[in-house]
């Protein structure tokens, strides 16, 4: 078998075989294939796709390479959550423990960022001293002791995804319905998942530009699942402008402490609630309008917010010191009326700029850069009225360049739910 043949067969449009995609994986797991011939696999595959039999049989190669968590031991009472990825996203931070403080097991193994979307754990490594690896005896107890950890994948768990999710990154091919399927899919189900609730989202800040794209990677991951006998729910969540306020590491770990303290933006607020009540209808076996009861009553009770202080202090983190810049200047509108758009996927270059994203394979990042807007789509605007702050450290962003993000306009338009659908 050569890899330069099997590189061109897909390229070419054909299927490849279980065994062909396989040795094409496995090769680069094991160092006998360079990051150059994996990088041209990975654009064939963006360019010319793959059937569902190609892609169950990716996602189940990189599954068994390498460890599978058992979390049996956990019960029934257990449900994960993943986002495809989008500007602003935070929702993991707040729908962990907040699913986690009715009583339903919550285990997250969550990345770190791709392409323009944030990574969870980077996020939370805004925390100092936070620990995002934990040992599985030590993810055992803690979720023994208060239902959630979030934590980055283990070494040894889906080792092909670690290497081909970096080179995704610099190579132009995340945006492929069959490796983002196969990848997000081969994880959940090596960190044990048997029932996920999928956060996919669709518009201008998201990997999938179209309701129709984001309905058939739904699918797509469903029957992933039931392969395997795992339980997928998707919701579809417009990404068409930023989620919340922040835009940036340390930033959203601020904005999803002011959320877990009651102070939510009105669409971070929707989103939570639904994709936590989803969560804990599954976790708890019971109606969805049950299981929203408990998700609002701890939210304003504050349970939610004590369960993620607890989970920080697990992780040996200090919630007293995130990382945060402390030089910041304001954008100010040059007009005055409604804000009709705001574009999501340029405040996140913009963010990535600043320091908040990753460019190159081996860059850091900087966790207390980023961006806090003051408006959102439907507010009204004062000609020389602050739009957002940005923290930065060196670099500086023109205020005409951040402008282009915002479309004000003299009549209002009414702005569409976050809320885009669901696929079962």
């Amino acid at each position: 078998m050569n890899s330069v043949d099997i590189i061109n067969k897909k390229r070419l449009g054909f299927s490849l075989t279980k065994e062909e995609i396989s040795y094409m994986v496995m090769g680069y797991v094991q160092g006998e294939i360079p990051d150059y011939q994996m990088s041209a696999f990975l654009m064939s595959i963006c360019l010319k796709g793959m059937n569902d039999e190609e892609i169950f049989f990716l996602t189940d190669t990189m599954l068994h390479s390498g460890h599978i968590l058992d979390t049996s031991f956990l019960g029934v009472h257990t449900v994960d959550k993943h986002s495809t990825g989008g500007v602003g996203d935070k929702t993991t931070l707040v729908v962990a423990p907040l699913v986690a403080s009715t009583g339903v097991n919550v285990i997250k193994m969550s990345g770190r960022g791709l392409g323009f979307t944030g990574g969870t754990i980077d996020k939370l490594e805004s925390i100092e001293g936070l620990r995002t690896y934990l040992t599985e005896e030590e993810l055992r107890k803690q979720v023994e002791a208060i239902h959630v950890c979030i934590a980055s994948g283990g070494k040894d768990l889906v080792l092909a995804d670690k290497k081909m999710y970096a080179l995704r990154d610099v190579t132009g091919t995340v945006e492929s319905i069959p490796l983002i399927a196969s990848s997000i899919m081969s994880k959940k189900i090596a960190a044990g998942s048997k029932k996920i609730v999928m956060d996919v989202k669709v518009g201008n800040g998201a990997l999938m530009k179209t309701k129709k794209e984001a309905e058939e990677l739904s699918k797509i991951m469903i029957q992933i699942g039931k392969r395997y006998g795992v339980v997928v729910e998707c919701v579809l969540s417009s990404m068409d402008f930023p989620l919340g306020y922040a835009i940036g590491n340390g930033l959203e770990v601020k904005e999803s402490i002011e959320a877990l303290r009651g102070k939510f933006a009105p669409d971070f607020y929707e989103l939570v609630l639904t994709l936590a009540s989803q969560m804990v209808a599954l976790g708890l076996e019971i109606p969805l309008e049950e299981a929203r009861e408990k998700v609002v009553l701890n939210l304003e009770n504050g349970q939610a917010y004590q369960t993620f202080l607890k989970l920080v202090e697990n992780q040996h983190g200090n919630i007293e010191k995130v990382d945060l810049s402390n030089t910041t200047y304001d954008v100010f509108s040059e007009e005055e009326g409604y804000i009709t758009s705001i574009d999501a996927l340029h405040l996140a270059k913009i963010s990535s700029k600043l320091g908040a994203g990753r460019e190159n394979l081996n860059d850091e990042i900087d966790y207390g850069v980023g961006l806090w807007l003051f408006k959102k789509p439907g507010d009204f605007v004062k000609k020389g009225e602050a739009l957002l702050r940005v923290y930065y450290r060196q670099k500086k962003i023109e205020q005409e360049e951040i402008l282009k993000s915002y479309k004000i306009e003299q009549e209002k338009k009414e702005v569409s739910s976050i809320l885009l659908g669901y696929v079962k």
